[in-house]
């Protein structure tokens, strides 16, 4: 399993009048997770573009279960709990301290710069297989 942490301060622009965040303010949030977990495991974003392959979203889930609101530290747990191939599955708490605020998951594919589905690069199946030897 590989899993991240990053906090995140709500800012008013996230919240509606009642200062509670706006349910489509959680997606950028479980982007900067994914694009943290990616890079802390030595694959950043930037350089997979720039090798040319692509991580589109082909599904997102989420529950909310309590409300964050403006000026909240949140922070976002990301994880990865099955070995990646094509496509890579990741699952995300937002927590407020320890009061869980949501809980989703979404589901990526590899693809090319034409947007073809295509296999990861080499070295991040290496780093894969490595993390996830028990499978």
């Amino acid at each position: 399993m590989l899993t991240s942490r990053v906090e995140i301060t709500v800012r008013y622009a996230e919240t509606d009048m009642m200062g509670i965040v706006y349910h489509g303010s959680y997606l950028p949030w479980l982007e900067v997770g994914r694009t943290t977990l990616l890079k802390e495991q030595g694959f950043p974003y930037r350089e997979l573009e720039a090798a040319g392959y692509h991580l589109p979203l082909l599904s997102v889930s989420m529950k909310y279960h309590q409300p964050a609101r403006y000026d909240d530290t949140v922070t976002v747990h990301t994880r990865i709990t099955d070995r990646p191939s094509l496509r890579i599955g990741i699952d995300y708490e937002v927590r407020r301290g320890d009061t869980l605020l949501l809980t989703a998951r979404t589901e990526h594919a590899f693809v090319d710069r034409q947007g073809r589905p295509t296999r990861p690069p080499a070295e991040f199946a290496a780093a894969m297989a490595r993390a996830f030897v028990d499978d």
